[in-house]
This record gives structure tokens, sequence and C-alpha cells, in this order.
């Protein structure tokens, strides 16, 4: 797969904001929260630097796109979180992991707003813009769902261990130094050993796809798009 620098200009961008912002979001809520260990460490920023994990930002998507992965996924440096130094721990980690998915769908409906503005730009500059915008919501919508797949440590699966009876999400909680190794299973290895029998396993893939669908569908409409 050629990749043009043209290509490249227009994924970059919305990508970096997508995943500066979702961090950033998450360590500001957790310092309004009580807890300051992110804000101490200058986690509160909108700087993509202080976010970006080499490996899971940048080197495992590009793995996957070149292999042709049936679904694209990475992460950022995660941000740290004392959860007991948390004003009400349980509910407040509720709050801390959707502020990520919440940002990033603030941030899909104000890219989705500002195709309307279009017409306004430069002529020899509104196709970049509509490839920047229009990549910035499909971005967006992508993190919100994956990250609100339940398995900790994504943010869905910490919404669920704070949510859920303690007989639940005790067990759900000591899944998480587990929870990339199964994400991996669920979506690259499962797929790719039932194409050796014939066999479509991208069941979670085709879900988290069909869900995203939904979600841009829902922002397209909402911002008078549809």
């Amino acid at each position: 797969m050629n990749l043009s620098f043209y290509d490249l200009s227009v994924w970059i961008l919305p990508l970096l904001i997508a995943i500066t912002f979702h961090e950033a979001a998450h360590a500001f809520v957790a310092d309004r929260l009580g807890d300051n260990t992110a804000a101490q460490l200058g986690r509160v920023s909108f700087n993509p630097i202080k976010h970006i994990e080499p490996f899971g930002t940048v080197i495992l998507p590009a793995m996957l796109l070149f292999a042709h992965s049936p679904f694209l996924f990475g992460y950022a440096k995660p941000v740290p979180v004392n959860f007991r130094k948390l004003n009400n721990p349980r509910l407040d980690m509720v709050w801390v992991a959707l502020a990520g998915p919440v940002t990033n769908i603030l941030l899909a409906l104000v890219a989705a707003l500002a195709l309307h503005a279009l017409p306004l730009a430069p002529a020899g500059s509104a196709q970049w813009i509509f490839d920047n915008l229009k990549n910035t919501l499909l971005i967006n919508a992508v993190l919100a769902v994956f990250n609100m797949m339940p398995i900790p440590p994504l943010d869905g699966g910490r919404v669920a261990v704070g949510l859920l009876p303690r007989p639940l999400a005790l067990p759900l909680a000591r899944l998480e130094p587990y929870g990339m190794l199964i994400l991996i299973g669920l979506l690259i290895l499962l797929p790719l050993a039932g194409s050796q029998f014939g066999l479509n396993l991208d069941v979670i893939s085709a879900i988290l796809r069909t869900l995203t669908g939904y979600v841009i569908q829902a922002v397209l409409f909402l911002t008078g798009n549809a």
C-alpha cells in the first residue's frame, strides 16, 4: 500500500487531535475529581508528544495497515490514575473513563458542523479541508466505539467495573493486565485462524464497524448533514 504525502497530511492531524484530546480529557477529569497524578506529570495538556506511545500510536497501527488487518487499532500512552485518590473511587472511575470517548464524540460533532463552512474555504484548499474533517469524524467515531468495548483497560471495561456489582466487577477488573492480549486475539488472531478453515470469525470487528457506522450516521443527522 503506497501512502502519498497528501494521504499522510489528511490523516496525521485528525489522529493526533483525537488521541491528544482523548487522553487530556481523562487527565483533566481525574484532576477535577481529586487525583492530580496525571496533572503532576503534565498530562493535562494538548501537546501530542505528552500522549504518544511510539509502539501503540505509530508502529502497531502501521503494521496492521500494511498487513491488511480486518480492523485497525492502536493506543496512546495511558493516563495514570490513582483511583484511591478520587473523591468517590468507584463512581469517579466511571466519569474518568467516559471522559475520553465523550470527548471523541464532541470532536466528531465539531468536525461535522465545520462541514457547513466548507463553501467559505478557498477553492484550492477545500478538498484538503474536507478530507481532514471527514477523517476527523471517522477517527473519533472509531476511537469512541473501540474504547467503549467492555474489556479493561479500555474505557468501557473501566466503566463496567465501576457500575457492575462487586461479584462481577472484581473478576472483570482482574482481566486488565491481559486486556491487550485479549483484544489482539479477538480482532486479529481469531479471524486469521478462522480464515485457515474457511470460516468467518471476524465477528467483533464486524460489530465495531457496524456500531461506528451508526455513530457516524447519528452525528451527521444531529449536525444537519444527513
